[in-house]
Parts: C-alpha cells; structure tokens; sequence
C-alpha cells in the first residue's frame, strides 16, 4: 500500500494522544498578555475547574516550510469558539473580539516558537461566586499552544485504528447542546474513551437513543458504500466539525458523491471503508469495529484519497484551498 505523507513523523504520539505535554517554559496567552505558563495557573476557586462550564476549540498550525507555519481554518475555529460561548451563556462578559483572538492564536504559537502545533483557546468562568449560577464571575480567556503528533498514532493513520460501540449514548438534543464544545459535556465522551481503551479499542464510537450512529468520542465519522461518501447529517446530536466539512468540500471537489443520512451501526459494519476527522485526529482510517472487519480490514482507497489531499491542503501544497491557511513566521 502506498504511504501517506504527513507531518507527525517526526512527532511522538501515543495512541490516545496523551504525549507532548507543554514544555516547562511554555508561553500562555491569558487575558491580552502573553505570559509563563506558571503565570496562568488557576486558583483554585476557579467556577470552570468545579462545575465545567467553559468554551473550548482544538485547532492545527501546520509547517509550510521551515520557519513558516500555517494556521488552518483559524477564523471559523474562532468563530465557533464564541458561537460555544454564546450557547453556554458567557458571552456577555467578554472582552476581546474575534479578530483579537485569532490574533492571539498566532502570537501564542510565535511565542512558543512553533511553527507547527497545536492551539487549545478557552473561554472560561472565572473566581467569584461558587453557586451554580454565578452570572457575575469575570470571563477569562487562555490560549494554549504544544507540539502534537498524530493523536490516534502514526500507524492509526497508515494502517487504521480499532473501534468499538460504546455503551455509553451520545446526549440528545434536550440533554446537552451538541454544536457547542463546552467543556463539561466531554465527561460523557471521556467515559466513552476509557471505556473503548480498557477493552483494547483505540476509540469509540457512540449511537443516539435512537441506535443511529453519531460520532466518535471526540471525531466525526464517515463511511464508504459502493464509492459513495456517508456521514451524518448535522441535524443529529452531533458536533459541527470543521473538518468534517473540510472533507466533504474536497470531496465534492473531487466528484465524489456524498451522501448526509442517519445510518445504524449494521450498515457500519458491512461499510466498504470507515474514517475519522477532526482537528487533533485528522483522517483516521478505522479498519474493524466491535470486531469486525470494515472493508480488507486496512485504509481503504477513497480513504487514503481524501487523507492525501487533506495533507497537502493543511501543508499548503494544494493552492486552491490557500485561503483556509493563515500564515506566519517565526
């Protein structure tokens, strides 16, 4: 099978992506000053650190050359973060804008002197009140930045990953706000996680009350039949991933047709093909789920397509999508 090139291999991973921690003298943008990452701990009366109301966007910075990073889908990140915002209510005590945060993304990576990494904002309920409410605390604003490999491995991406169907269910509409990433609702996905891994997966895969498939436990998923793409749709209790809808633009692009239908985890085992995307996972080919082998039981051709072309748009080797990419230098 043909190689993939990427840009983690030189980037250790483990395969639940806990590696590549932040270094010691980390720089943290927290407030509109970019500061040690000793600076930005929290104290311990912190409202998001007890009760999990927050906002948060993982996005990619990718090297174009040495020297010079690009910072994928940035805007949208950003503004997705303050959409999360607005839905869990801590908007109002904002203060910094769009433009500024995105900013702020940039001058943290410059900080750290990367030109290829991970950006973890969050938009946070800070000390005050302790009551559940607490409408009054200040709204804080911290940014993030670390070196990051391929977050389900390097082989996941080469040769695919093992999933299973979780016991645990995806909230639905009326439990939990699906198109926000609020901090607190990944409790469920991290259960999901634990759960898959203890059981030797690598990931999980979690189904609505109504057993459709919906996504994984921090990636949205798609399936190959018969040549065509299948994810879906947005009107379930699912995130609205950015790469997600990456994907399905380069698809379209490439005259692949795609489908956005609900589907039940039958239809997923007798798929052709199986993938992943999000921010942190990329493309991740998945090659047998509850055991059972998806397709030949490695990445699959449309798969390695699509991953292909996803690389060389996020390395700036594809210039149709150059504005997806917002450079700099370091």
């Amino acid at each position: 099978m043909s190689q993939t090139s990427n840009p983690h291999t030189s980037e250790p991973a483990t395969v639940d992506g806990s590696a590549s921690l932040q270094k010691p003298d980390a720089r943290v943008w927290l407030n509109g000053r970019v500061v040690t990452a000793e600076e930005a701990r929290l104290p311990h009366l912190t409202h998001s650190f007890h009760y999990g109301l927050a906002v948060f966007e993982g996005i990619r910075s990718y090297q174009q050359r040495p020297g010079q990073g690009g910072v994928f889908r940035l805007r949208e990140h950003i503004k997705r973060l303050f959409d999360s915002a607005h839905i869990a209510t801590i908007d109002s005590g904002l203060k910094f804008t769009v433009d500024e945060v995105c900013q702020a993304c940039v001058d943290t990576l410059r900080a750290n002197n990367l030109d290829s990494g991970y950006l973890r904002p969050v938009i946070f309920v800070a000390e005050g009140a302790m009551g559940i409410g607490a409408r009054d605390n200040p709204i804080h604003v911290m940014i993030a930045a670390w070196k990051w490999g391929a977050y389900l491995g390097e082989a996941g991406l080469q040769r695919g990953i093992a999933a299973k169907i979780s016991a645990f269910q995806r909230p639905g509409h009326a439990t939990v706000m699906s198109k926000a990433k609020i901090n607190g609702q990944y409790v469920n996905s991290i259960m999901a996680k634990r759960e898959a891994v203890a059981c030797g997966a690598d990931e999980a895969i979690l189904l609505n009350e109504q057993g459709y498939v919906t996504e994984a436990t921090g990636e949205n998923l798609f399936m190959v039949q018969q040549g065509r793409l299948v994810t879906p749709p947005l009107g379930m209790n699912i995130l609205a991933g950015i790469t997600r809808a990456t994907i399905l633009h380069i698809a379209r692009d490439l005259g692949i047709e795609t489908v956005e239908r609900q589907f039940a985890r039958d239809e997923l085992y007798c798929a052709d093909e199986v993938f992943l995307t999000g921010t942190a996972a990329e493309v991740t080919p998945v090659r047998e789920v509850d055991g059972r082998r998806i397709g030949a039981g490695a990445r699959g051709p449309l798969t390695e397509q699509l991953q292909r072309r996803y690389f060389e748009t996020v390395q700036g080797r594809e210039p149709r999508y150059a504005n997806w990419l917002t450079p700099y230098t370091i």
